[in-house]
């Protein structure tokens, strides 16, 4: 019987799966996720069940190199796990659908040939989500595979939203704002009504904040503005994306430093954010635990910037109702959840610092006037909604 889901979500140096069963009555259920992270330094391999019971922990060695070979070890562990043949399909995560794909579409060579064209706008992470699908085609011909999009629950915003201020001529082709993280923020909206019924209706911003970092304004939940523009370089410091940037640094990089262009990619994708100011990590429990002033400065910045950017989208909803924290330091660091609550205090949050530690969900006083929350996301779970309910379809 055909009734399982597995989704995968590849990126650069790791590659995430989840094993969804269709249950009636329950919808989706997981029955194991896992990962590959480490890819091409110290790879290792994870898995557990859905009670959060350990099913695998291996180091892998040089047995895997890249991410299809990380595919293959998955595979095969699946396979010594699961019947393949339950498999209904595939889901992926690819970070930029640009203008031609609002929502989950069936991938097809034509379609894969249409997504590689975007690179470009998402050079960290467009190749290997594409790798994956590839991959799949390559190993498991006839398999349906289907692409999701974290910029398809961004489409629908007012124009002047999405509004890139250049020549109309130059807009045409689709140069606008998409924003990210959507599956994320999509899996928050569809949780809100469980988790606090009291705010799903309202004015919400979510914190996706991880090595990729971002805001989404939410309304009745559906996003009416986010942080991440035409690419995933702007608003909030990220890991080693610098966020929002003066265009004219751009220029200078090229003008007076006499930068190439691949130099400047690299050097905004690659060297800045976090790791660029502090030039120690960019990851922020590694910050956190410094006491490098570098460190220190990286660390302010970053509260400095999602400060910033919460004030600016409370202002585009008009007033704020309440603010969710999620992904990896969203949702695991009390310490940045507290300074960024204390930065943004004017507005109304009222903080619970007890319940802050034990991680909510709710970590403001009960008659806060914004109340504030963390959710984690499920972004897989996500994905398999949107390749069940898809391939269902045909």
């Amino acid at each position: 019987m055909k009734d399982r889901v597995l989704v995968l979500n590849a990126g650069s140096s790791s590659l995430k799966f989840g094993l969804f069963r269709r249950q009636a009555g329950d919808g989706l259920v997981l029955d194991a996720q896992g990962q590959v992270d480490g890819i091409g330094s110290r790879p290792r391999f994870t898995a557990k069940d859905a009670d959060g019971e350990r099913l695998a922990d291996e180091a892998l060695g040089g047995r895997v190199a890249d991410g299809g070979q990380a595919l293959e070890h998955v595979a095969a562990w699946l396979a010594s796990r699961f019947d393949r043949r339950q498999l209904v399909g595939v889901g992926h995560r690819v970070v930029h659908g640009g203008a031609g794909f609002a929502r989950p579409v069936l991938v097809t060579r034509e379609v894969l040939s249409e997504l590689r064209q975007l690179v470009p706008l998402a050079p960290l992470h467009q190749p290997h989500n594409l790798g994956a699908i590839e991959a799949v085609f390559e190993r498991m011909p006839g398999l349906p595979q289907v692409a999701c999009f974290d910029t398809g629950f961004h489409r629908g915003h007012a124009e002047v939203a999405d509004l890139v201020p250049l020549p109309a001529e130059l807009r045409a082709g689709g140069l606008q704002r998409y924003g990210f993280h959507g599956l994320s923020y999509e899996y928050i909206a569809s949780a809100l009504p469980a988790v606090a019924p009291e705010i799903a209706g309202g004015r919400v911003l979510v914190a996706h904040l991880g090595s990729g970092a971002s805001l989404c304004a939410l309304r009745n939940g559906r996003s009416v503005d986010s942080s991440l523009g035409f690419t995933a370089l702007d608003g909030l410091c990220m890991g080693t994306r610098p966020g929002a940037l003066d265009p004219g640094v751009v220029l200078y990089l090229f003008q007076n430093l006499g930068l190439g262009v691949g130099e400047v990619e690299n050097l905004l994708y690659r060297q800045s954010g976090l790791l660029g100011i502090s030039g120690i990590s960019n990851d922020m429990r590694v910050l956190l635990d410094s006491a490098e002033p570098a460190a220190r400065l990286a660390v302010d910045y970053f509260v400095y910037r999602a400060a910033k950017e919460i004030g600016a989208l409370a202002a585009v909803l008009g007033g704020l109702d309440a603010l969710v924290f999620t992904a990896g330091i969203g949702e695991n660091s009390a310490e940045l959840r507290r300074r960024i609550c204390a930065a943004s205090a004017w507005l109304g949050i009222e903080f619970d610092p007890v319940a802050n530690e034990r991680r909510g969900p709710r970590i403001t006083t009960s008659d806060s006037p914004v109340s504030t929350w963390v959710i984690p996301t499920n972004e897989e779970l996500m994905i398999a909604r949107h390749t069940e309910a898809l391939l269902s379809e045909r």
